[in-house]
């Protein structure tokens, strides 16, 4: 396939920058004035609702969105800046930001849709990351200058057309596979609270007062501290080194995302008997259900055996009465509702005040037992059935990279 290797600058008449423009922190409208958000450009779509209003401003004329703009991110996270969008339509309510680049294609080189899916291609990727500057990968920079400098492989402007009209029918149709697939996933994701549901007979069976809903036959709400010892954790000094990675497991949050709904053998951050003898820490037993309090609100496990925990957590000892398998799937099922209840305006908390007013709902200890046994079956039918629609999720995902890259290597 002939083509010839060139510069992204060698097919511009320009580049078009809007402005920073003041702003309020509330969205804009459809019918209102506002400026593109960084995250108003991906890699699939363009975005308009992804806007700012803006505050008191007669906006030029070339600072709107016009349908045919080919529009580029100079600025956003690692994966994200470069970002290339074509506008469909005109917006007029929409306005470029200085983040926001407007490309001006010369026509009778290069075709704009093209271009677009050049843009997007690995090699081109690989430049932008390559030269994208910034301290954080949570905010990039990319100039002028290393924008014309993008290597794009031109063939032939008839080619250029064919090419793209290919590869927008083969996307048309990995779009819809993505959005059945999503579907399915979103559904799969249903099951998992239908199950929860069903077992705890449609309530939500952790709260506090006085938000009670009407027990179900056979069942009560009791306070958790009765049937349960409420704990916190503590962190031995990190100033001191040899207070760690001893014999002793310590939850954390680190880890707490994978230990969800899991009985805990070991943790991968240990401390030692020094550790726990010079701090607040202490070893509580086997059947501990713990519970991220701060920061990641809501996860849960189950001590396997005796370890400690930091202090982001709330750990129950569960008495004769209390399942903790039962305590740790009600908290699960209770997640939503608990989550709400954090405050805090940089890391949400729920605080040990609030976690001590908790009440849950229960049956008789057997009956805990048995709701346990069949929600643990129907949760690994459900949780095969979603892990066998995510990963083919993920697959038809990057069907797109891998339609561009066998498209593009091959010029």
């Amino acid at each position: 396939m002939s083509s010839q290797a060139i510069r992204l600058g060698d097919v511009l008449l320009g580049i078009e920058t809007g402005k920073s423009f003041q702003t309020s922190e509330t969205p804009a409208r459809a019918d209102e004035l506002g400026v593109l958000k960084v995250s108003a450009l991906t890699w699939s779509e363009f975005r308009p609702e992804e806007a700012k209003a803006v505050v008191n401003y007669e906006p030029e004329d070339n600072h709107r969105v016009r349908a045919g703009d080919l529009l580029i991110s100079r600025a956003n996270t690692r994966e994200l800046v470069g970002a290339v969008v074509l506008v469909e339509k005109d917006y007029p309510y929409r306005l470029l930001s200085d983040k926001t680049l407007r490309l001006i294609i010369d026509a009778k080189k290069a075709d704009k849709s093209f271009l677009l899916y050049a843009l997007r291609s690995s090699a081109s990727r690989t430049h932008i990351e390559n030269f994208a500057t910034g301290s954080s990968d949570s905010m990039r920079n990319i100039s002028q200058a290393v924008i014309s400098s993008i290597p794009i492989k031109l063939p032939g402007l008839r080619l250029q057309r064919q090419i793209s009209s290919l590869v927008n029918t083969q996307l048309a149709a990995a779009a819809d596979a993505r959005q059945a697939a999503r579907t399915q996933a979103a559904e799969a994701d249903a099951l998992i609270d239908a199950v929860y549901r069903q077992a705890f007979e449609n309530i939500v069976p952790v709260a506090v007062p006085p938000e009670f809903e009407d027990a179900p036959t056979g069942w009560r709400w009791m306070k958790l501290g009765e049937l349960a010892q409420l704990e916190s954790g503590h962190t031995p000094s990190r100033a001191r080194p040899d207070w760690w990675g001893g014999d002793i497991s310590w939850v954390s949050l680190t880890e707490i995302r994978a230990l969800d709904g899991q009985w805990v053998e070991s943790t991968q951050i240990k401390t030692n008997e020094a550790g726990i003898a010079n701090s607040s820490a202490r070893m509580l037993p086997r059947g501990t259900v713990c519970f991220s309090r701060t920061a990641s609100v809501g996860f849960v496990t189950i001590m396997a055996n005796p370890m400690a925990t930091s202090q982001d957590f709330a750990n129950w000892v569960c008495g004769d009465e209390l399942d903790p398998e039962y305590l740790m799937h009600a908290l699960i099922r209770s997640r939503v509702e608990l989550r709400a209840l954090a405050t805090g305006a940089t890391h949400k908390t729920i605080y040990m005040p609030l976690l001590e007013a908790f009440h849950l709902c229960l049956p008789d200890r057997p009956t805990q037992q048995r709701i346990v046994r069949d929600l643990k079956e129907q949760l690994a039918t459900a949780q095969q059935i979603r892990t066998a629609v995510h990963s083919r999720l993920k697959e038809i995902e990057q069907l797109p990279a891998r339609l561009l890259a066998q498209v593009f290597d091959a010029l």
